[in-house]
């Protein structure tokens, strides 16, 4: 028994030892001694441009030169198209084919997607019908108006029956007209069981699968031109002074690497009280490689401004620390 109290104990000493060391550690880390510090003196390595000696220091000065430079402010934005559609359909029907996935180029006319059709093909087999049957009735009327009236002219009926024959081929002309008009909106909605691209782009995002039910006003694709790409940037207000309609900026796309030319579009007259700031819409050339989303950024010049320069060379460097030696 007094063995295992003893074991107990031990064991419980030596987890604490235990943290206690990692405790330590972890402080020490902190602290920093694990890390590589900075011996004091002369940093020569870190100079890229050749530097006077101790002797041309004390026997050689370097002037203050005055430059002035227009200063460049950077401003971020997000890559929009100016053009983008949401594809839904226009009829409730199941899916059959979706023919369109997420980045794929497409034609104005491309079919995208297609519906079952058997409902709408049912309607306008309907629809024609009840035309045959309208043409057949509105031929009887017909017939039945040119023997009353030759019958009318012996005496053989009254005027009243003679009205109603008259009557009878107006009604039935009016039925063949409403007849022929619902074969044309069953043919409709018949072609909206082919849903097809309204102009050509690129597909961004696909909604819909086979075998969903399409329902009018839901989106099923999204469709951009990629022809019609802006920068949307939100500038401060002290920069709007800076920016007119028509105006030309450079913008670095980094998926680029490189700058390229955009021409202010729009200015959004409204400022967004939160940050301060107005949208901007850039449009920029056509690129094969921007899309959607890709960030960018928005150069603009502003006041000139002016600057102390020094030669690169009369920069003492001891440790991380920068001096200049200040002659009279």
């Amino acid at each position: 028994m007094k063995a295992k109290a003893v074991f107990r104990i031990v064991k419980n000493m030596l987890g604490a030892i235990i943290g206690l060391g990692l405790l330590l550690l972890i402080i020490a880390w902190m602290l920093g001694v694990f890390h590589e510090k900075i011996e004091p003196g002369r940093d020569e390595a870190a100079l890229a441009a050749p530097r006077l000696t101790p002797e041309e220091i004390k026997t050689s000065t370097a002037e203050v030169s005055e430059v002035s430079k227009r200063e460049i402010v950077e401003v971020v934005g997000t890559l929009k198209s100016s053009s983008r559609t949401e594809i839904s359909a226009r009829v409730l029907a199941p899916i059959e084919n979706v023919n369109a996935r997420a980045g794929q180029s497409i034609n104005a006319g491309d079919v995208l997607v297609e519906l079952d059709d058997r409902a709408l093909t049912t309607q306008l087999s309907q629809a024609r019908a009840a035309l045959v049957a309208a043409e057949a009735a509105l031929q009887q009327a017909e017939n039945d108006y040119k023997r009353d009236l030759r019958l009318i002219d012996r005496k053989a009926i009254s005027q009243a029956q003679m009205d109603q024959s008259t009557a009878n081929v107006e009604v039935n002309r009016a039925k063949l007209n409403a007849a022929a008009e619902a074969v044309k909106e069953a043919e409709v909605m018949l072609s909206y069981s082919r849903i097809t691209a309204p102009k050509s782009g690129v597909i961004v995002d696909r909604l819909a699968e086979p075998g969903d039910m399409a329902r009018p006003g839901v989106p099923l694709l999204v469709l951009y031109d990629p022809t019609t790409l802006r920068l949307d940037v939100p500038v401060m207000e002290g920069l709007k002074r800076h920016i007119n309609l028509g105006d030309k900026f450079d913008v670095h796309i980094d998926v680029l690497g490189r700058d390229i030319e955009g021409t202010v579009d729009e200015i959004v007259p409204e400022s967004q009280a939160a940050s301060r700031s107005f949208l901007v819409k850039v449009a920029l050339p056509k690129t094969p490689e921007l899309y959607e989303g890709v960030f960018g950024r928005l150069k603009i010049p502003t006041e000139i401004r002016r600057h102390l320069c020094i030669p690169e060379a009369a920069v003492e460097r001891i440790g991380q620390l920068r001096f200049v030696d200040v002659v009279g």
